[in-house]
Order: structure tokens, then sequence, then C-alpha cells
């Protein structure tokens, strides 16, 4: 039997919660991801103890003994509590059963032994324990040979799937986020085990589910979660307009590339260069609209013209379905599925200092963001046409560079205002007023004048009096 004594000897945490299980008679394990993880060789911060007992008077001892740096949180509700402490988090709990009802969104939850606690566990992977009790210091108890599909790459359930994913059907979007952060396979029976299932997760809180998706996003290669939540069923039922993307249709010999895998590819390709889980989503929604705008005309074939506007015009309500943030987050990523278009038309055309200067007016400071999404959005499967666009972009980016140097239209503010105009002019509040500053902006973002305050001044005289408006005296 594989002994963790000397893991455990290093670190005074396991000293210090042995010594509180002894006084409170308790017989005390690590279990979860931090056993999982030690055998991975993987570092974490996070470590989850059980307790055969009152998990919550643990989490008091030993938030005692660590003193005051240490920061106790108790969710009596749950009979859990935490500990915050030098940067690591310490969770304490009482072996447990917990169940779902065939309708709730709230687990049952009744004290156990731990081979209860080991068997309501998710996967074989987060089912081992090491033992804190003094009979058996340091063992790794391992009932369901966690270790040989930690070997093999697998993502298994303890139980029966259909036990397993019934009890809190949450599980299947963790059996399909823990797959896609380890580059594990989902073992055939476990899969299919969440295909049977995959009608539960509506009883599950959409703020789990999107905090699960989330994880997916933020792996090293999404594509892979997707994949297995779209083959599974479950992407159709918790994120319906992506399932949607997939398919190709032909007519007259000409087809549109399947848009599913070509977002996947594009999230894919900018899951290399960030990890900015907004710039991903924007990834994932930018071609949202693609079905909704499509249309087939003989001569041009197969188009989606205005699905960039569409798009951005769901990102608000996808968020809000979603239970993703209503605020900067949201409209970060509606600007860039709006503007997605922008770079790509500028490498199709000659590059004008006038076209260059409205995209940054508009993109402000993500337009290097902006960028780095056109340059993900080439999936091509022609090497010389990607290279010819990503050489193009470099073209445009720096056209970028020297307009925003020399005209400073990045978070651009007219140099003239309304007030300023009133000031000025023996002239009411009314329309005119937004004309003038309307013709002023675009003169500057068109090159007519510069982005100085002299010269839209004198522009802002010449227009009161084609208007035949009189100075204030």
């Amino acid at each position: 039997m594989k002994s963790f004594k000397d893991h455990l000897d290093k670190y005074s945490i396991f000293s210090i919660v042995q010594s509180v299980s002894q006084e409170l008679g308790l017989d005390m394990y690590v279990v979860g991801g931090y056993v999982r993880d030690l055998l991975l060789e993987k570092e974490s911060k996070d470590i989850d103890f059980v307790c055969v007992g009152n998990g919550l008077k643990l989490a008091e001892g030993v938030t005692e003994k660590l003193g005051k740096r240490a920061k106790l949180s108790v969710f009596k509700r749950f009979g859990t509590a935490s500990i915050h402490f030098d940067g690591f988090e310490y969770e304490f709990v009482g072996a447990r059963k917990e169940s779902y009802s065939e309708d709730s969104r709230n687990p049952e939850v009744v004290s156990g032994t731990l081979e209860d606690d080991q068997n309501r566990r998710d996967f074989t992977i987060n089912a081992m324990a090491i033992s804190l009790t003094e009979a058996n210091y340091g063992d790794l108890i391992d009932p369901f040979d966690g270790v040989g599909d930690l070997k093999k790459k697998t993502i298994k359930t303890p139980l029966s799937p259909d036990i397993t994913f019934s009890d809190d059907p949450l599980r299947m979007m963790r059996a399909i986020r823990f797959a896609s952060q380890l580059a594990f396979d989902i073992e055939a029976d476990t899969f299919q085990g969440i295909v049977d299932s995959k009608d539960r997760i509506s009883i599950v809180s959409q703020e789990r589910i999107t905090d699960e998706l989330n994880k997916i996003i933020l792996s090293a290669t999404p594509s892979y979660g997707f994949k297995l939540l779209f083959h599974a069923g479950l992407l159709e039922i918790i994120f319906p307009e992506m399932a949607k993307l997939q398919g190709v249709q032909k007519i007259n010999g000409k087809a549109h590339k399947d848009n599913f895998y070509h977002t996947l590819q594009v999230l894919d390709n900018i899951s290399e260069m960030t990890d900015n889980l907004w710039l991903r989503w924007a990834a994932i929604l930018h071609d949202i609209a693609k079905p909704a705008t499509q249309r087939f005309h003989e001569k041009a074939g197969w188009t989606f013209h205005g699905h960039e506007d569409m798009g951005a015009k769901w990102v608000p309500k996808i968020f809000k379905k979603l239970k993703l943030p209503l605020d900067d987050r949201m409209k970060y990523v509606q600007k860039l599925v709006r503007l997605h278009l922008r770079p790509i038309a500028l490498v199709n055309d000659k590059v004008t200092d006038s076209a260059v200067r409205r995209m940054v007016f508009e993109a402000g400071n993500d337009v290097n963001d902006l960028m780095t999404l056109c340059r993900a959005d080439v999936t091509s499967k022609n090497p010389e046409r990607v290279e010819r666009y990503q050489r193009n972009f470099t073209l445009v980016e720096q056209k970028i560079k020297e307009v925003e140097e020399r005209d400073r239209i990045m978070n651009f503010q007219p140099p003239v205002t309304g007030e300023m105009i009133l000031e000025m002019f023996d002239i009411q509040p009314s329309k005119l007023i937004g004309d003038i500053k309307a013709e002023i902006k675009e003169s500057i973002l068109e090159g007519r004048i510069a982005n100085d305050k002299d010269q839209a001044v004198e522009m802002m005289l010449d227009l009161g009096k084609k208007y035949g408006l009189k100075l204030r005296k």
C-alpha cells in the first residue's frame, strides 16, 4: 500500500489537523482533488479534509491553533467550514451521503462513513483519501483504483454512472470539465451515462453550470470539452445557440463551412494567445448569429450578411440566460463581436488612414484584443492563405500604431463640446448642435482636419456661418 507519510511530514497543517482530530477523537482524512493532484505531481493550494464526525468543531480547533492570520468561514446549512491561511484554503466537512431528489436543485445531506463519502464522490480519481489517523497515518485509501485511472488518463464514476449522475447531475459537466482540463478520456460507460442522464441537468442551477462551462473554456484546448458537450447532448440543452452552429447545407454543389467546428478552431487558436476568459467568450460568440442570417444566392453562394451586428445584439440576452456578468465584461464581448469583421475588411481593401481611424475610434483600448480575435479567426486549411492574412494583419497593426501616434484617436473625445457651441453662438439647445459636433468628428476621423482643438474651433466657426448662426455678444 502506497504511503504519503513523508509528504505529510513536510507540512505543518497536516500535523495540526491530526492533533486536533485526536483531541476530538475523530478519524481524519485528506480527500479529493489534493490527493489527485499530488499523484499527478501538481501543486495545489486547496486541501479538503473529511472526518467521521463533526467537521465544524474540527475547523474551529484548527483555526485556533493556526493563530490570528487564519480566517474561518462556517456554512452550517451545508455542514462545511473553510479556513483561509497564507494563500491556502482548507475545507473541512464531516463524512456524508448526499443526493438530489427528482426535481430539487439542492442536495439532501446526511452523515456517513468514509466509505459513504468515497461512494458519493464524482470520479474514481477524486475518490482517493490519505489517512491522518494514527493507526494508518499516510496510507492511501483507494477503493475504486483511482491510481489506475490516473495512469490510464480516464474519467470514470466510482459507482454506476446512473447512480452518480442521478445523485448530482452537475457531475456530467464536471466529467467533461476534468476531461478537458486534464486531457483525459471519459470511460465509455461513464460517457453513455451522461448521454442517458443529460436531461437531469435542468435541475441544476445555472450559476453552477456556467461555472463549469467557464472552466472548460479556460482549459488548454477548450474545443475538446465542447465536442464532448455536443456529442453528449448537453450543449443543446445548456447553450442551444452554439449547438445550432453545427451542420453544413449544400445547394447546387455549393456548401458553407461548419460554423460550429470553425468556432471551436477560433477558440483553440485564441486560447494559444491568451487566457483572458472574456476574449475567449468573444471567440465563442463571434459567429453566433450566422444560422439566423444564413442566405443562399445563385451567384454569390452562401452569405451571412449582418451576422456581426445581430450577434452583438444577442450577447446581452445570452449573458443574462447563462448568468454571466451584465457589466463592462459583457459590453467588451459585445464590442468585439460587433467589430470582428472590421480588420478583415481592411485586409481585403487598401488600408486607408480614415478606415483605421474609425476602427480605432470604435474599438478604443480593446483594439489589440480585436486584432488578436481576427488573427484567431483565420482557420483556412490553405497555409499560403493563412500566411497572407496574417501578414496583412501585421500591416494593419503597424498602420494602427502610426495613426494612433499621430492622431490620438483611441478613446477619442471630440475637441468641441455642445457647451462650447452654445457659448459661441446665439442658439438654443437643438439638433443642430449635435449635427455640428458630428461633422467635426467625421472630419477628424476622415483626416480632413487634425485631432486638434484650434482646428476644430475654426471648423466650428465655419459651420456656424454655413448654418447662419450669429456669434454671442
